[in-house]
């Protein structure tokens, strides 16, 4: 210390920083220019930020669209690996600091909210279903409880929704609504659950004439497919149904001018387009109508709701195809190439949502394929995503999750 230097003023008596002069009013500006992981991220820098980031100001930010990847294993380990197509970047989403559920696996979302199933030990007990339905909930070390919650990892709550049988969390395909709608639907049988109504689970049976296959939601409706076939060949047909009547309110959704639009994919999968107005069918390019014919590509039709009309919507580049198929990959190492890549028959997992589709495969690894619908409505955009965080098994899937700052219904 210098000669004549005085002790240092203490901390308190330091002039406050530059921020805190800003007028409220520049500051929400100033605020509201983040986006919504980055507003989250300073509140706990100072009560300045946590006081002027409030929940009604975070409310007001743009949601932030994300593809959630799936866990592979159950056990998630606290978080969740995100990716942002807007900024081409992946994110970690935390759990561990809200949700006291060590391992749970996310299944569905709707605005700003998102849905998983969480194992809970047997002395948790919301709401239960009738005794008809909760009977085959009974806990067991090879299928422990399980419980759906919906949660909003951005604001950091959670709520339970009344308990579900293990039969309806193992097979069961869970979508999510508006206003906090849920479905849970089987082979047999949909149930379905709004906060506003009589806060319990509604049964309704299925009258289909197989599985619904990859159901989604969109335009106020569930879209299904279901196969009509026989056990030797696959036969695909559509399959709708109104929200409002989910008892007997199943059609099959065909038009003679279609012709034989089904019979061109293999193992199709649907996926809702951009805005809910379109439905978005994708799979195997067939070369011929032979019921071994190997794939060529894969290919995206999409169903305008309003004029009913289907269309192609994009198909895969040869190049991308390729490297599904293990062409690539034996290229690369100058080995053979494998007869089940010869014939291009190698199955390409399919998820995604509201105009986007990404492509997960066993022989491309540390990486997506995705595809962008134009907001036009012409053909979409190919890419490629890089940089897919590894949990060291399984093949990755995901859907899309809008992100926001919303109370949980």
């Amino acid at each position: 210390m210098a000669a004549g230097s005085g002790p240092a003023p203490p901390a308190e008596a330091q002039p406050p920083p530059p921020i805190h002069h800003l007028p409220p009013d520049a500051l929400h500006n100033v605020l509201l220019r983040l986006q919504l992981r980055d507003a989250v991220v300073c509140r706990p820098v100072s009560r300045l930020f946590h006081e002027t980031l409030s929940p009604q100001l975070l409310a007001l930010l743009p949601s932030l669209r994300l593809l959630l990847l799936r866990h592979p294993r159950p056990d998630g380990g606290g978080c969740l690996h995100a990716f942002d197509p807007a900024r081409r970047t992946w994110l970690r989403l935390p759990f561990a600091h809200f949700l006291p559920y060590h391992s749970f696996s996310p299944v569905a979302s709707s605005t700003s909210l998102l849905y998983l199933w969480v194992e809970t030990s047997s002395s948790t007990s919301p709401l239960a279903l009738p005794p008809s339905t909760s009977s085959a909930s009974s806990a067991s070390p090879v299928h422990p409880p399980k419980s759906l919650a919906v949660c909003n990892p951005f604001a950091g709550t959670y709520r339970l929704l009344p308990q579900l049988g293990s039969a309806w969390a193992r097979h069961g395909t869970v979508l999510a609504g508006p206003a906090g709608t849920v479905l849970v639907l089987t082979e047999l049988a949909a149930l379905s659950y709004t906060p506003s109504g009589s806060a319990k689970w509604m049964k309704h049976p299925l009258s289909l004439p197989s599985k619904p296959r990859s159901p989604i939601l969109a335009s106020d409706a569930v879209f299904a497919l279901c196969d009509v076939g026989t056990p030797w060949r696959s036969q695909w047909k559509l399959f709708s149904c109104p929200l409002a009547m989910l008892t007997g309110g199943w059609a099959p959704v065909e038009r003679a001018a279609w012709g034989d639009v089904f019979e061109v994919l293999k193992r199709p999968r649907l996926l809702a387009g951009a805005g809910g107005r379109r439905v978005l069918m994708i799979g195997g390019l067939r070369s011929s109508f032979a019921m071994d014919a190997p794939c060529s590509t894969v290919l995206i039709l999409r169903l305008d709701l309003a004029t009913m009309e289907w269309e192609e919507a994009g198909r895969m580049p040869p190049n991308m195809y390729r490297c599904f198929t293990g062409l690539c990959e034996a290229a690369s190492q100058g080995g053979a190439i494998p007869a089940a890549a010869a014939g291009g028959n190698n199955k390409v997992k399919v998820f995604g949502g509201d105009g986007k589709v990404w492509f997960a495969g066993k022989r491309v690894r540390g990486k997506l394929a995705m595809w962008e619908e134009d907001e036009m409505g012409s053909s979409g955009k190919w890419d490629w995503v890089d940089g897919l965080p590894g949990y060291g098994d399984g093949v990755y899937r995901g859907f899309v999750f809008d992100g926001g700052f919303t109370a949980i219904p």
